[in-house]
């Protein structure tokens, strides 16, 4: 089962799933310059967040709107980046910073054997790279994809990792067959990717979370599927009718 919703349907930005779907497992707010997601109870999560990474017990994640314009002549960035947060009590939040517009996220659902994963993201390829090879072009209007994956089981650390490859996979799954070229090659992500993993924290927990698992099937749906839309959306933003025709190939 997958479930979807996005800004860019008729009914609007976080409407609720068909009856009888799926609910959110987080409540989510976009005011800007923050989208933020919401847990009732805390979470067990991994990240490489810029400023909570690792391993962490959080109720919150959240997203800020950057632009360069915004960033104080001489200001430490990730100093300015905590101060903002803390400043509108999300201090404790872990934290994602996006320069596309805050409302272009998309979210969805997917369930497997009674496993659901859900997948919130932020989808931009302005500053794509190809692994292995940093581009020499110089980034002309910043982006960047910034994902947060709840799975509806309790994980391990170790499930934690293996959940995070799982969703890398399927994040540069998408890029590649979304064939974006920069600088004569074909990126297969972007120079400041971030993914969130969490989990509840009640519970037996997983160990494994593979590509033979429930879990790890749940988790490279949703996130392969929203990507998908990510990229899609993104590309009707910056290009529309004028797109060149190698952006378009798949």
């Amino acid at each position: 089962m997958l479930d979807t919703a996005d800004e860019n349907r008729p009914d609007g930005p976080g409407r609720s799933p068909p009856d009888g779907a799926s609910r959110l497992p987080f409540a989510l707010s976009c005011r800007a310059p923050f989208l933020i997601a919401s847990f009732d109870a805390p979470q067990s999560m991994l990240s490489w967040s810029l400023t909570k990474p690792g391993f962490r017990v959080a109720r919150e994640v959240a997203w800020l709107e950057v632009r360069n314009a915004d960033l104080p002549p001489g200001a430490d960035p990730l100093h300015w980046i905590e101060r903002t947060f803390s400043d509108d009590g999300l201090g404790d939040a872990v934290t994602l910073v996006t320069s596309r517009t805050i409302t272009r996220y998309h979210h969805a659902q997917a369930t497997v054997e009674g496993c659901t994963a859900t997948c919130l993201a932020t989808v931009g390829l302005s500053n794509g790279e190809r692994v292995g090879q940093r581009s020499a072009v110089p980034v002309r209007v910043p982006g960047t994809i910034n994902t947060l994956v709840h799975v509806s089981q309790p994980l391990t650390e170790a499930g934690l990792i293996e959940t995070i490859s799982i969703a890398t996979q399927a994040r540069t799954l998408a890029v590649i067959e979304a064939f974006v070229p920069r600088g004569g090659v074909q990126v297969t992500g972007t120079g400041t990717d971030c993914i969130v993993v969490a989990a509840p924290q009640e519970g037996e927990a997983a160990n494994f979370a593979g590509l033979h698992t429930a879990i790890g099937e749940a988790v490279g749906k949703v996130v392969y599927h929203v990507m998908r839309e990510g990229i899609a959306v993104w590309r009707d933003d910056f290009f529309g009718l004028k797109r060149p025709r190698d952006a378009t190939r798949s």
